[in-house]
């Protein structure tokens, strides 16, 4: 769950802060609710990276485990 919400969250900072760097104002949902600037997005982007390989390890980690435990 962590890693598809970091996922999510990454798609959220990027659009914004393309958004608004490159045009005229951000995408994404985000831009709905709160007026953020660009370096809030590009700190969204690395907070949902660092949650997806978070989940990814975590995964991966759970998956050694039973792989362990079964022999």
């Amino acid at each position: 769950m962590r890693g598809f919400l970091g996922f999510i969250i990454m798609i959220q900072g990027v659009m914004g802060f393309i958004g608004q760097v490159f045009f005229d104002h951000a995408w994404g949902l985000l831009p709905h609710w709160f007026d953020l600037p660009s370096a809030a997005y590009a700190g969204l982007f690395a907070a949902g990276a660092a949650l997806a390989v978070w989940g990814d390890t975590d995964r991966k980690r759970k998956q050694r485990q039973a792989d362990a435990g079964a022999l």
